[in-house]
């Protein structure tokens, strides 16, 4: 099915389930109730082969830890797990990517040789490659200086706006939870709030909330 391009950050106190939730909906971790949809596809009833194709074929994933084979060049990083499952990249999609990440003069270098935001970069492009029907980001810019995280972001915002995108990102930064279209706030493992089209300061606020009643919950 076609999904909605959008970008959605989950945000929340230590502890509150924003990495279990994130590995949940991308099928990493099984659920001990309930259901999890994409598009008509019913997570919880695949068996652990049939949830490696839907992970490999519609899902793409980028991690804080950018998880780059460090033998490979960057163009090899990008297209892995293309070669891995037998297919070609298309040329013209590949193209774009490379042009829309700015490392079209960088494709020779090993990881070892780019910077944090250009590996994180590498890593977005292959996880784009695939044309994932969802993108799922942990803590992306997790590793990252401000101007780096600025151009991860940068790219992902992109992602969505110009190739229909749709990327779920986990992050504790209220400047990276900017960039996004909606804010999902999690407590104890439920989403107890939300913001459309978040600035800064409004996230802030409400991360303040939410760390303040945990702070009382501990206490109490």
């Amino acid at each position: 099915c076609a999904l909605p391009s959008s970008f959605t950050a989950i945000m929340g106190p230590s502890g509150s389930g924003k990495s279990t939730l994130l590995h949940v909906l991308a099928g990493l971790d099984t659920v001990t109730s309930g259901q999890v949809f994409i598009c008509d596809v019913d997570l919880s009833t695949l068996s652990e082969k049939q949830l490696t194709l839907v992970r490999r074929e519609r899902l793409g994933f980028v991690f804080q830890a950018f998880n780059l084979v460090p033998t490979l060049d960057a163009l090899e990083n990008m297209t892995l797990p293309l070669d891995l499952a037998g297919t070609k990249p298309d040329r013209e999609w590949l193209d774009t990517i490379v042009r829309t990440v700015g490392l079209a003069d960088r494709l020779q270098n090993r990881p070892n040789q780019l910077s944090g935001g250009q590996q994180q970069r590498v890593a977005v492009a292959r996880a784009l490659l695939a044309r994932p029907e969802i993108i799922f980001a942990d803590e992306p810019t997790g590793n990252l200086d401000s101007t780096s995280s600025a151009e991860v972001l940068g790219f992902l915002r992109r992602s969505v706006d110009e190739f229909g995108q749709t990327v779920v990102m986990v992050t504790h930064d209220p400047v990276a939870a900017s960039y996004t279209d909606r804010v999902l706030f999690l407590a104890d493992g439920k989403i107890v709030d939300e913001l459309r089209s978040p600035d800064r300061d409004q996230i802030l606020e409400k991360m303040a909330r939410l760390q303040d009643a945990a702070a009382q919950k501990a206490a109490g």
